[in-house]
């Protein structure tokens, strides 16, 4: 099994994924740190450490490092900045028996609704927008919506499934739309960065990333979509296959 598996990373809390970021992202350091230097680093306690060291399924932080350096070993040569070391711990941690199941039910969800309604805002508003054109060209009509005003009615939620799509899962108009699409008893299926977020508690079924979120002056966000883009892609084509 993978170090970081799918499972195991969706397993960690807000503090243990601030570890797993570092590591990610500071490989090269990481095997020459102390349990104490890479708590300090990522800003959390030793305990914590070796919290997300056991739900790597490591018995403790030393063989945390083996195992970290075994990965290191079979992982593509040193990448470059962009985050690729992100993108493909991403595709690393889906290529696995767990996720395809995950798909699965998602795509269960969604043939098993009459319309499918695509929600987001400002990047996952586009985001949105190339969901429901993907869903139409394999045959199953969508609309997309990118307006969280936008009002939600009864004959709009009846029999459909909204799936919102949204980075941080905490922003309070996705949120609130979001739950007038509970209300109206219209499944929500979420699509975020990870599944402790509010949006992805309130939804009926999530799908998620494991990406930090990246915001230029804390505003603007720049945070990588490739992986929701392979999700939402995945999602469609095994979609295709099923209607078939």
């Amino acid at each position: 099994m993978s170090l970081f598996s799918h499972a195991a990373i969706a397993s960690l809390n807000n503090l243990e994924m601030m570890v797993y970021q570092y590591v990610i992202k500071n490989r090269d350091k990481v095997m020459y740190m102390t349990i104490r230097e890479l708590a300090e680093v990522a800003g959390v306690s030793t305990t914590t450490v070796l919290r997300f060291c056991r739900k790597l399924n490591c018995e403790g932080y030393s063989e945390f490092r083996v195992r970290f350096k075994l990965y290191l070993e079979q992982d593509e040569p040193q990448q470059s900045q962009f985050a690729a070391s992100e993108i493909i711990s991403f595709f690393k941690s889906v290529n696995n028996e767990d996720f395809d199941k995950l798909i699965d039910e998602a795509v269960d969800i969604i043939l098993a609704s009459e319309r499918i309604i695509f929600v987001g805002a400002g990047t996952s508003g586009a985001l949105a927008k190339y969901g429901a054109r993907f869903f139409s060209n394999v045959g199953k009509f969508s609309n997309h919506i990118d307006d969280p005003y936008f009002p939600v009615t009864n004959d709009m939620a009846k029999n459909a499934l909204a799936i919102v799509l949204s980075v941080s899962g905490e922003t309070e108009e996705i949120l609130r739309f979001a739950g007038q699409f509970s209300l109206h008893r219209c499944k929500v299926l979420s699509i975020t960065s990870h599944e402790h977020s509010r949006l992805a508690k309130l939804a009926d079924f999530n799908l998620s990333w494991h990406i930090s979120p990246i915001r230029i002056g804390g505003v603007y966000d720049i945070t990588t979509q490739i992986p929701v883009i392979y999700i939402l892609e995945t999602l469609g084509r095994k979609l295709a296959k099923k209607m078939t």
